[in-house]
C-alpha cells in the first residue's frame, strides 16, 4: 500500500491536574517510556515500538481534557500541498516554526469544525525502539515492553458538533476514508463517524456532542485480545477506574478496555479489529443496534461511555 499523504496520529497533548499521579499512571501502570520533561513541566512519552521521539504529551493544567492533537504526514511537500486545500475549505491556518515543539519540524495548526485544535507535521526526531535497524530481531531487551504491553498510539475519539463537516474535511482534504458510522435510526443523522487514513478501522473518530472541543479517549494498541485480558489484570491490580471492558466493539470489531487516568481522562487499550482498504465499503450501524455496535459481547450500551467526556 502506498501511503504518501497523512500517515497516522502522531501526537496528543493531554491536560492533567495532578502530574505526580499522572506520571505514575502513564509510566509505571501503562508502561510508556518518559523521554523528556521540559522547562514548563510538560512531560513527553513514547510507546515502546514507536520510532519517533514521543507521541504523548502531558500538560500541567487546572482542568482535564485534550489541548491539541497532531497527525504526521509523509514529507514537507505534503504540508505545502495540504495548506491551500485547508484554507479553501474555509479554515484559517497558523504556521508554527521548527523547534517550537521539541524534536519536531515545522507545523500547520488549525481548528476543526468540531472545535478541536489539530496540527500537521512532517518531521520528528527518531530515537528508535531499542532494537536497532540492522539485524534487529523480533523482541527488544528485557524491560522495554512493560506495563500493559502497549505497542503504539493507535487512534483518538473526539466529541463535538458539525460531524458532517468534519467528515467532508477529512475525506476531501486529507483523503481519509469513512470506514464506519452510527446513525439515528429515525432521523438518519450521524451520531458517530470513524475515519481511516491507513489499514486500520479508524485513525480518528468523532461522536456528536452539544459542546465543541470535547475529548473522549486516546487509544493504545496491543497485539492481541489475549493481551487485552492480561491488561485488565494489571488495571485491576492497581485499582485503575474502569469504564467498560474487557469487551469487543461491533463498530471496528476491536477488543477493548476503557479506563481513566487520575485526572478523569479516558484511555483505551485496543487490539485486533479488521483490515481496512480504500475500496472497503462504509459500514453503517443504526441506533436499533446501539448496544451491539458499542459492546457486542453483552450488547449493552453504557451511559458513562456515551456521555462522559473531558
Amino acid at each position: 500500500m502506498s501511503m504518501r499523504g497523512v500517515l497516522r496520529v502522531g501526537e496528543i497533548a493531554i491536560r492533567v491536574t495532578d502530574m505526580k499521579k499522572s506520571k505514575h499512571h502513564y509510566d509505571h501502570i501503562m508502561g510508556l517510556h518518559e523521554v523528556l520533561e521540559d522547562a514548563e513541566g510538560r512531560v513527553y512519552y513514547k510507546c515502546w515500538d514507536e520510532h519517533d521521539h514521543h507521541s504523548i504529551v502531558l500538560i500541567p493544567s487546572n482542568r482535564p481534557g485534550m489541548d491539541y492533537f497532531a497527525f504526521k504526514v509523509y514529507d514537507d511537500a505534503t504540508l505545502d500541498r495540504l495548506e491551500p486545500k485547508i484554507k479553501a475549505f474555509g479554515i484559517e491556518v497558523k504556521h508554527i516554526a521548527a523547534g517550537v515543539y521539541p524534536k519536531s519540524g515545522r507545523r500547520l495548526e488549525f481548528v476543526l469544525p468540531s472545535g478541536h485544535t489539530m496540527q500537521l507535521y512532517a518531521h520528528k526526531d527518531q530515537i528508535g525502539n531499542t532494537m536497532g535497524l540492522h539485524n534487529p530481531g523480533v523482541v527488544p531487551d528485557d524491560g522495554v515492553v512493560r506495563g500493559l504491553n502497549i505497542n503504539r498510539l493507535d487512534h483518538l475519539l473526539l466529541g463535538g458538533d458539525n460531524l458532517d463537516e468534519c467528515v467532508q474535511l477529512f475525506t476531501e482534504v486529507f483523503e481519509f476514508d469513512l470506514s464506519e458510522k452510527l446513525i439515528h435510526h429515525e432521523a438518519k443523522i450521524s451520531l458517530a463517524v470513524f475515519l481511516s487514513c491507513s489499514t486500520t478501522p479508524h485513525d480518528i473518530a468523532f461522536v456528536l456532542q452539544p459542546e465543541k472541543n470535547k475529548f473522549h479517549h486516546a487509544s493504545f494498541l496491543l497485539e492481541s485480545a489475549h493481551d487485552v485480558v492480561k491488561a485488565a489484570d494489571r488495571i485491576g491490580k492497581y485499582r485503575v477506574p474502569v469504564d467498560v471492558g474487557p469487551n469487543r466493539h461491533g463498530v471496528t470489531r476491536g477488543s477493548t478496555i476503557y479506563f481513566f487516568d487520575p485526572n478523569g481522562n479516558r484511555n483505551e487499550v485496543f487490539a485486533e479489529g479488521y483490515i481496512h482498504y480504500p475500496d472497503t465499503p462504509t459500514l453503517v450501524w443504526d441506533t436499533t443496534e446501539l448496544g451491539a455496535a458499542t459492546f457486542s459481547q453483552d450488547f449493552t450500551p453504557r451511559e458513562s461511555f456515551l456521555n462522559v467526556l473531558t
